[in-house]
């Protein structure tokens, strides 16, 4: 429900998902802040530190953060200025026989970039299943049009044909490609670990009287209570801010990808030959009632214009740090991450919806192609030609002069190509217009298209969405 003396963010409540809103809701996360303090309270206790047992059961007994608990939170943080202070005084409240060990050792950076890290850990997972979804919907599709010859564009000019399948498939590899190096960053993320107030565990070492091994151990531990399968080695305050740059690199190439999608798809709606879905009330313009425009392609462009932008915040942020670490990261973070991965969520489940229900017109796809495949069909005409006796060069020339007196025609008068006209009344072309015409295949012209998009679904696709099992179906947009 939108506020209505106040700020409604677009992306919470526009855009994005509640599974993704959750993962960065403050529930969730004084949630998680809570499951670290007792993590390290576990492992301390298991390597022998009086830490009493009641502790650890009142501690488990009040993980869960409630709207009281953040009321309170901020009455403590408005005297402390300090919320990790406020959080940990309100859960000591909660967990009163814990209140003497929580927190023992630790810094704020163990609870908050801990917490940060295993938030960012199923935030990737979530984005990866959004973007395994896109892939098999966009699978589909250039599996159903793989053979539909269409004109191919470069510099947004008639070029070589090729086919819907195998332009989809370009869509395809983009996002396939971001889902390699997702999965590759997400492997290799790690606790920021039990590393004190510089990330030299001298406190650690302190409460285990030197003993090296057990503050390792603890180390290990911790991570593995949080999920993960170590820390990072080195720290110093915080865990090092190059993986929040690597993080929304991989997130910015989703919006790269997906908005390179959208906008051909906005280009080939204005040539009518794909259309993206639509609700049956769906009002295109104010003014116009015939508009059918592309909205959900737009809204994706906008969005990924704004995540590839968010991305450039963790970059700046990494190469400012000061020494053992500066609080100037705090509030950036606060806002670039949460916000890019609300972005990324907000631009699969639309990219999703519009790849389940793409529309294809290929009456209109014919249509474009028929127009310049005269053009395309010159080296056919020409090599024909030669083989009936003709000479190449004198050929060359006469096609030449023939296309570019067919262009002016169309570009000054609005005629229909008449370069198959022109070619067939020419005495020293040595073709009739029947020939010429069986020489206008549209599949003698897109080469392996249909065979590549085959092969790479078999190859590559397929094997992948086998691997994912059941993926989220698609849903039509709320707004």
């Amino acid at each position: 429900m939108a506020t209505i003396d106040g700020f409604d963010h677009p992306l919470a409540g526009r855009y994005a998902s509640p599974e993704m809103l959750h993962l960065f809701s403050p529930g969730h996360r004084y949630t998680t802040w809570r499951r670290m303090w007792l993590a390290l309270a576990e492992a301390e206790f298991e390597l022998g530190l009086d830490i009493p047992l009641e502790a650890i059961e009142q501690m488990r007994a009040n993980l869960e953060v409630t709207a009281d608990d953040l009321e309170r939170v901020a009455e403590v943080e408005r005297e402390t200025r300090h919320d990790v202070m406020a959080h940990l005084h309100v859960f000591a409240e909660r967990a009163p026989a814990a209140k003497p060990i929580l927190h023992l050792g630790a810094t704020s950076c163990y609870i908050g970039d801990n917490s940060e890290q295993c938030i960012t850990r199923d935030a990737m997972a979530l984005v990866e299943t959004r973007l395994l979804a896109v892939i098999a919907a966009l699978a589909d599709f250039a599996e159903r049009w793989a053979s539909e010859p269409c004109l191919g564009m470069t510099h947004f000019q008639p070029a070589q044909p090729t086919t819907v399948g195998k332009r989809a498939c370009l869509w395809l590899q983009d996002l396939v490609l971001d889902l390699e190096r997702l999965r590759f960053e997400r492997s290799r993320l790690k606790a920021r670990g039990v590393k004190g107030v510089t990330g030299t565990q001298a406190t650690f070492l302190d409460l285990f009287n030197r003993d090296h091994r057990k503050v390792l151990e603890l180390e290990r531990m911790v991570a593995t209570r949080i999920g993960f399968d170590g820390a990072y080695p080195v720290t110093g305050q915080t865990y090092p801010r190059k993986v929040d740059s690597f993080v929304l690199d991989v997130l910015s190439g989703v919006g790269q990808s997906a908005a390179k999608m959208a906008t051909d798809i906005r280009l080939l709606a204005r040539l009518k030959e794909l259309r993206e879905p639509m609700a049956s009330g769906q009002v295109g313009s104010s003014a116009q009632p015939y508009k059918a425009n592309p909205m959900r392609s737009e809204r994706v462009t906008a969005l990924a214009r704004w995540l590839v932008n968010i991305a450039a915040n963790p970059a700046q942020t990494a190469s400012t740090q000061w020494l053992e670490r500066t609080l100037d990261d705090s509030a950036n973070r606060r806002m670039a991450i949460p916000e890019a991965f609300l972005t990324t969520d907000a631009i699969l489940r639309v990219q999703h919806n519009v790849a389940d229900g793409l529309q294809v017109f290929p009456a209109m796809v014919a249509r474009n192609l028929n127009d310049e495949l005269p053009f395309m069909a010159s080296e056919a005409i020409l090599m024909e030609a030669v083989k009936r006796g003709g000479d190449r060069q004198a050929l060359h020339e006469r096609l030449r002069l023939h296309s570019r007196e067919s262009t002016a025609a169309i570009l000054e008068s609005g005629e229909a190509n008449p370069f198959l006209e022109l070619v067939a009344a020419d005495d020293e072309v040595p073709l009739d217009r029947t020939e010429l015409d069986a020489l206008m295949d549209p599949t003698r012209f897109i080469g392996r298209a249909p065979e590549q998009v085959t092969e790479y679904l078999s190859d590559v696709v397929r094997p992948l969405l086998e691997a994912a099992g059941e993926l989220p179906e698609a849903r039509d947009l709320e707004v």
